[in-house]
């Protein structure tokens, strides 16, 4: 319940503080007096958007303070607790909002989000302004309408879920059967290529292998033959024979020649060493270098070979290997496709057997809501003076969508024996109103905590019906709290509270201001209401009449 609105140069208001009782509360005054400043102000401490331009001309910040009386297990306490604040009795919202549109908001102290409000609020307080009956006008809202009523969250969840789902499952096999016929254009290129590489056999690392063998025996055979030679003419037949001989002749004539070869003969020992050591050296070369002409052949042809795959697939000759690995990998996707198209086929059939009972349990669901909000509709409209209408919710086939297959439709006949139509082309301006009070009524009757607020809800209606529409105000008040701004009489007559919404002019600056009625007061506002401008005694006798009953 609402217990207290606090208001801070906010549009007209420079300071108001009201305190808001159970039952019904009635809020009246002049046209353009600033009934709907309150209702402003009370949505934007529930962080609802509206207007922009709120703070008052010349002040620095607006702020606005609403309290509520929580009784024990209300809805409110789960959203607090899931934004981290601990629930109390008393639940305390406060918002300001700076000149250059800054807003900042606190719960029992504690600093809020925006959506944290809003969420708040749906647990709070339940508008129904001056406007509300173009929902019932769409039909697209009549659905949602019929769901709110019937409490069938959980099942519309249920049924979103299946659809999404649904056509994720849908989604998947059409995406695989576009691949699987992809892969199907191009499966005599995949089978041949995969062969082709697997034949090959390329390994990673081989392209620089091969081109470094065949660097080495192309040298090998550039230079072999003159290191052959120059082996040959260090041989036992070229100058190895001739340093030997050199040799014997010398150690022959030494004898005679009183030591004079000796320095000769250990020169030319020390050359036959070194040339034994030449000849040894370009021995080992030449084994080394010897190869296998036919083994350069196919080294030349494997390199050449991998090089031209590889051209011929985009790649470079070390991601041969893997290409074919991937190559094959889409063949093994090919031949594995009709048995995942078969798993996927069966997967997307079950998805849509479960939207398919998911949206057929809503269907039944609101087919029986429809009839309890039928007879619920009857019970309002007898005591609004609409006796004789008759409204029937239409549940209908609709495309599959989300939250089910079904339409639904709100069709009302205003005479007896005349056929139902649209409520916006059969009721009255006055009838919609008090469709949409009934309506209201059915739809919020489950709830519990809720600050019901109607804004000029009796419009079109006057007399003999706006009394009816006032005691069932006064009736749904009981053990509630209902908030109604008023232009009609007999509705401000049944208040349990009853507050004046007034303007004035102080100084060139237009001001707005509430003030809570006693019995005489009530009675002159009453009076004003009912006779305009100039209040008579006649007035005051009737409005005392209505105040009385």
């Amino acid at each position: 319940m609402l217990t207290s609105l606090e208001i801070s140069d906010l549009l007209l208001i420079e300071r108001l503080s009201l305190e808001f009782q159970p039952g019904l509360n009635v809020l009246t005054g002049e046209t353009g007096a600033g009934k709907s400043i309150l209702l402003d102000a009370l949505g934007f401490v529930l962080g609802w958007r509206g207007r922009a331009d709120l703070v008052r001309a010349g002040a620095a910040q607006g702020a606005v303070t609403a309290a509520f009386a929580l009784a024990p297990g209300h809805p409110a306490a789960a959203v607090l607790e899931e934004a981290g604040i601990a629930p109390e009795d008393d639940l305390i919202l406060r918002r300001v909002n700076t000149a250059e549109g800054r807003k900042t908001a606190w719960i029992n102290g504690v600093r809020a989000s925006g959506d944290t409000l809003r969420r708040l609020s749906d647990t709070l307080v339940e508008l129904h302004g001056q406007h509300d009956d173009r929902g019932l006008l769409n039909p697209r809202g009549h659905r949602q309408l019929l769901d709110a009523f019937a409490g069938l969250e959980a099942p519309v969840t249920a049924c979103r879920a299946a659809w999404r789902a649904r056509t994720k499952a849908a989604a998947a096999l059409t995406a695989a059967e576009e691949r699987l016929e992809a892969l199907r254009a191009e499966e005599d290129f995949l089978r041949h290529a995969v062969d082709e590489v697997a034949r090959l056999d390329p390994q990673p690392g081989e392209d620089a292998t091969l081109d470094t063998d065949r660097r080495r025996m192309q040298a090998a055979a550039r230079i072999g033959e003159d290191v052959a030679r120059a082996a040959q003419v260090m041989g036992g037949e070229g100058a190895e024979a001739h340093l030997a001989d050199a040799m014997r002749w010398l150690e022959g004539a030494a004898d005679s020649a009183e030591g004079r070869l000796d320095p000769a003969i250990e020169a030319l020992g020390r050359a036959m060493d070194a040339l034994a050591e030449a000849e040894d050296g370009t021995r080992r070369a030449l084994d080394a270098m010897a190869f296998d002409p036919h083994a350069l052949e196919a080294a030349e042809e494997r390199l050449f070979a991998i090089r031209a795959l590889a051209r011929k697939h985009g790649v470079v000759p070390d991601d041969l290997a893997a290409h074919g690995v991937a190559l094959a990998d889409r063949l093994a996707a090919l031949d594995a496709g009709a048995a995942d198209l078969a798993a996927l086929r069966a997967a997307a059939a079950d998805a849509a057997d479960a939207y398919t009972a998911a949206a057929a349990a809503l269907t039944e669901a609101r087919t029986g809501a429809a009839s309890r909000l039928d007879a619920a509709m009857a019970a309002e409209l007898a005591p609004l003076k609409m006796e004789r209408a008759v409204f029937a919710t239409r549940v209908g086939p609709s495309d599959p969508g989300p939250e089910g297959a079904d339409m639904v439709e709100f069709t009302i006949a205003t005479n007896p024996g005349a056929p139902p139509g649209p409520i916006g082309r059969i009721a009255s301006g006055g009838e919609l109103s008090r469709f949409l009070l009934a309506l209201k009524v059915c739809l919020t009757r489950e709830a519990t905590g809720l600050t019901l607020i109607f804004d000029e809800i009796d419009r079109g209606v006057g007399g003999a019906t706006a009394a009816a529409v006032g005691r069932r105000l006064a009736d749904l008040a009981t053990g509630a709290q209902v908030l109604v701004v008023t232009h009609s009489p007999q509705v401000a007559a049944l208040g349990h509270h009853h507050w004046r919404v007034e303007k004035r002019i102080d100084g060139g600056t237009t001001r707005s201001d509430v003030v809570p009625l006693d019995p005489a007061a009530r009675v002159d506002e009453i009076a004003r209401m009912l006779a305009g401008d100039t209040v008579t005694d006649e007035a005051r006798a009737a409005a005392r009449a209505l105040l009385h009953g």
